[in-house]
């Protein structure tokens, strides 16, 4: 078994060192030297492969003279890295910096410009005088903001609370049949968080059209994703004394989750659920800019035909909302603790 275990342990620090060295490679020949000269990179799958080739190689050469990267990031023991090691490192960072800075077109001289500061004055100008005319429309567009989240949260908990169950590893792992269902429910669960409510909001835009249905339908997704983790790592978490005792006495698993583990979770889920409306209620005023509804449907509006003043009341209302909720959320899960 440690032999295998070792095994494992080269192969993933091999495959570390091949990242380290690869990433390294593609950040000097794609981003930096190209900034820095006149160089075209080539392209293709065969240079990508070539790339992959010489990372292999150097991690192999690497690995021999015991300057493994990866194996100080996978060991267990506080022992200097390698001088190799530290270097690639070093190198890999300075060139995620560099690079970041070379993507994101940085320029102090055009943030700091007379255009930009006076183009940036009236903007700040509008905004803090804002055009009180539309006022009821806003507050009308607000409170549809604030359903939206509030209904996709309530949706989302039923389901949410019924698969934290299946996909706790603690209580699905009896058996090859639960633990399938749970490693299935984990991979939905965890590709529907990993797609943000605002590309969820552009699919449900063109399915049931732009709308609050579609933004609140984008939500619960997101909300069921989201709070099912929460909840099964919660479950995770309990304490296994009360399961055992009852366990001991020939309960069958609904009574023990119903009088051993619901009696642990109830506040820990209240909280979450709370926390996460005060999410949803910030992400609603997003999603509405991609169609999803709400106020923030009517902000891209206003932003579109660069009416400031309009925009500024908006925006001030807004803010003023996420301030009450991101309060009032606070408060109840301190009361709750």
């Amino acid at each position: 078994m440690q032999h295998h275990s070792e095994k494992g342990i080269a192969i993933q620090s091999y495959l570390i060192d091949v990242f380290f060295i690869w990433y390294v490679l593609i950040s000097l020949d794609r981003i930096i030297i190209p900034a820095l000269i006149t160089y075209i990179p080539l392209h293709g799958f065969i240079i990508q492969v070539g790339y992959l080739a010489i990372a292999g190689i150097s991690s192999y050469i690497v690995r021999r003279f015991e300057q493994s990267a990866g194996m100080f990031i996978l060991s267990d023991t506080h022992h200097a890295m390698p001088l190799f090691g530290k270097h690639l490192m070093w190198l890999a960072f300075s060139c995620s910096i560099i690079a970041g800075w070379i993507i994101t077109d940085i320029s102090p001289i055009d943030f700091f410009s007379a255009k930009g500061l006076q183009s940036a004055s009236n903007i700040f100008t509008a905004l803090i005088t804002p055009e009180l005319s539309i006022f009821d429309i806003a507050l009308k567009a607000l409170i549809e903001t604030v359903y939206i989240a509030l209904t996709a949260t309530v949706i989302a908990l039923p389901p949410s609370f019924i698969l934290s169950f299946l996909s706790a590893r603690t209580l699905m792992k009896g058996s090859t049949l639960s633990f399938s269902i749970y490693n299935v429910i984990r991979f939905i669960t965890n590709f529907s968080r990993s797609i943000e409510p605002l590309i969820w909001a552009i699919i449900f835009s063109v399915w049931v059209g732009i709308g609050p249905f579609a933004g609140m339908l984008a939500l619960m997704v997101h909300t069921v994703a989201s709070l099912t983790k929460q909840y099964s790592e919660q479950i995770e978490d309990i304490d296994n004394g009360p399961i055992e005792a009852i366990e001991a006495t020939g309960a069958h698993p609904l009574q023990v989750i119903t009088y051993a583990i619901i009696p642990q979770i109830v506040i820990p889920f209240l909280s979450f659920t709370i926390y996460r409306w005060d999410i949803n209620v910030r992400m609603a005023t997003i999603i509405g800019l991609v169609g999803g509804g709400g106020i923030g449907t009517m902000l891209m509006q206003y932003q579109g035909l660069a009416q400031w003043h309009e925009v500024g009341l908006i925006i001030i209302m807004i803010a003023f909302v996420v301030w009450i909720m991101d309060y009032v959320s606070a408060r109840i899960r301190e009361a709750l603790r």
